[in-house]
């Protein structure tokens, strides 16, 4: 067995299903062991080692499974990169191979030689280089080990072409694999017994309590726990973008989204109130606390944080009690813990914050039945809401789609899931990664949102979508130019026209500046590929396309055209106060 075999072997023993790729000079001993393995990993090849790395991001993010790409040497192993450091910042379990150069061509000027170790080491949780076959299945198993332990991660193998066509030595390895670490998290840790009775009494004591759920939760696999936990202690739930699914939108208790975009007013309204926060598997970071600003610093809030990592807790805020631990486990043992007899005493506080969640979605219900052409980016996302199969899998990009996806998407099952790739905001992830999504649940339907600034950089693997009949629908928010960007230039033009007492008026003085498109149907891009597609302008063409989609078990484009995010503010926290409204405002809607 050579070791290309041999790691194929290995993969499969893992668990892995399924490898993304871009084929290249120096894959050729991998590509051969995978083609002629009895029971290998399927291969499914990419139009982009930069979307390979994104559908494995994806796959992993909805199988709790490692995602394995592969790339060639040199330009292969630089597009990786967004890919691993998207992942290994939100706590995805991947590992990407990258097939590199014959080890006797190091330090020859040998074409593609790139010090692949160096490029990855501050992106990755952990970058490593096969030196000797015998070494192999030992990096192999530190490869998922590393991946799935602690705060799970980015792992980057490089493996030279040589070693891998190198015979596996016949005694003194093993190919045994680590059963645990076919998922993430291979382990939960809990806190010790009396930092969570300490916690425990404080919550059971507060009168106005919250959880904020983070994408550690759902890295976690802690929806079903947290949900219980809010229900036997009748705690409101919260969310960040990336923590979104912990509990049904639906659901007594799901309050909403906090952060800087696509918040809900009624859920920033409640942070700014309670007197103990719960933080579950989440940083507290810039975006999930307004910059800092919520809940107030030094306070009177009582703030609980659970995460996995020491180093994360009380980081950015004092903490009353920290609790180090998985997420799941933790809030299982809190679970545990309370008292049979115990009586809650948050009807009130429940009561006011769903009265002015109720208040949010009257007022806001104008507006997502608006039919007013261009299509507002809201009406959307009402309509998808009425099409959407329960359970199913959204993916979005960040831009245009994001504020609105976060704000008035309703997901209304625990196995649904909204993933948007929050660390870097890097544009191009949806379309691939609604390849990624299939492969991890093929069950479930994929749902794909995206602005022209994505489809730009990902439009090739629409090709990948079409060969392999992905049945992803796929939504195109068509407003002709970089739209988040070209909103950010007008806010702040606002602002600094405002600090100086002149009049603003985008219309007349704009000050959008390279962000602009030409105006195209793109709806016959994707017919190139002999893909459905459709050219939607109208509320009636909206809902005729939405209606056939759905029904269709094949890949569908639909390219609406909608009015420009850039044309009014839309639900972002620091927008909105650069500009002067209130954030907890309902209602509001202000021109740019």
């Amino acid at each position: 067995m050579n070791g290309a075999s041999a790691l194929v072997n290995m993969l499969a023993e893992y668990g892995v299903d399924v490898i993304f790729g871009v084929p290249g000079d120096t894959n050729v001993a991998l590509y051969e062991a995978l083609r002629t393995a009895a029971n290998g990993p399927r291969h499914i090849m990419c139009r982009d080692e930069r979307s390979a790395v994104f559908m494995a991001d994806c796959y992993a993010r909805l199988s709790g499974k490692p995602g394995v790409a592969e790339v060639p040497s040199g330009a292969g192993a630089l597009y990786g990169l967004p890919g691993v450091a998207e992942a290994n910042k939100s706590s995805v379990p991947l590992i990407l191979l990258v097939n590199d150069i014959p080890q006797p061509g190091v330090g020859r000027g040998t074409l593609t030689e790139l010090a692949v170790d160096d490029l990855f080491r501050p992106i990755a949780k952990r970058t490593e280089t096969l030196r000797h076959i015998a070494k192999l299945p030992e990096l192999v198993r530190r490869a998922f080990r590393e991946a799935t332990a602690g705060r799970p991660g980015a792992v980057v193998l490089t493996l030279p072409e040589d070693i891998l066509y190198q015979a596996l030595p016949e005694t003194g390895v093993s190919l045994h694999v680590e059963a645990q670490c076919r998922r993430a998290p291979s382990s939960r840790t809990r806190p010790p017994e009396a930092d969570l009775t300490h916690a425990l009494d404080e919550m059971l004591a507060a009168r106005r309590p919250l959880i904020v759920a983070g994408g550690g939760a759902n890295r976690s696999g802690a929806a079903e726990a947290v949900t219980a936990f809010a229900e036997r202690l009748q705690i409101p739930v919260v969310t960040t973008i990336t923590g979104q699914g912990i509990i049904r939108d639906d659901h007594k208790l799901g309050t909403g989204i906090i952060g800087d975009n696509g918040f809900h007013p009624h859920a920033l309204w409640a942070l700014g109130r309670a007197d103990l926060v719960i933080y579950v598997g989440c940083r507290m970071g810039s975006v999930a606390t307004m910059n800092w600003q919520w809940p107030v610093p030094s306070g009177g809030t009582k703030i609980v944080q659970i995460d996995l990592d020491p180093e994360t807790i009380g980081n950015t805020y004092p903490i009353d009690l920290p609790l180090v631990g998985d997420a799941q486990a933790v809030i299982e043992a809190l679970l545990a813990k309370v008292p049979a007899g115990f009586v809650t005493r948050t009807d009130e506080w429940v009561g006011e914050i769903n009265g002015r969640r109720a208040d949010f979605w009257d007022a806001m219900t104008p507006y997502l039945q608006d039919d007013t052409v261009p299509l507002r980016p809201e009406r959307v996302i009402e309509g998808l809401n009425r099409h959407l199969p329960t359970p199913c899998h959204v993916v979005s990009d960040a831009g245009t789609a994001t504020p609105y996806a976060t704000r008035f998407l309703r997901l209304r099952d625990p196995d649904s899931k909204l993933v948007i790739p929050r660390f870097f905001g890097g544009l191009g992830y949806a379309i691939p990664a609604v390849v990624g999504a299939y492969f991890a649940a093929p069950h479930l339907r994929p749902v794909a949102l995206f602005g022209d600034g994505s489809l730009g950089m990902s439009a090739g693997e629409l090709e990948t979508l079409a060969r392999l009949q992905i049945p992803a629908v796929l939504i195109h928010f068509n407003n002709a130019c970089f739209g988040w960007i070209k909103a950010l230039q007008r806010v702040t033009e606002r602002v600094h026209a405002s600090q100086a007492g002149a009049p603003h008026d985008a219309r007349t003085n704009d000050p959008s500046f390279a962000v602009d498109f030409g105006a195209y149907d793109m709806s016959k891009l994707a017919a190139v590929y002999g893909i459905r597609s459709y050219r939607i302008k109208t509320p009636a063409q909206l809902e005729t396309a939405l209606t056939e989609a759905f029904a269709l078990n094949e890949p569908v484009f639909l390219d609406i055209a909608v009015e420009s995010i850039a044309d009014r503010l839309p639900p972002v926290f620091s927008w909105l106060k650069k500009a002067g409204v209130d954030p907890e405002a309902v209602g509001v809607q202000a021109a740019l």
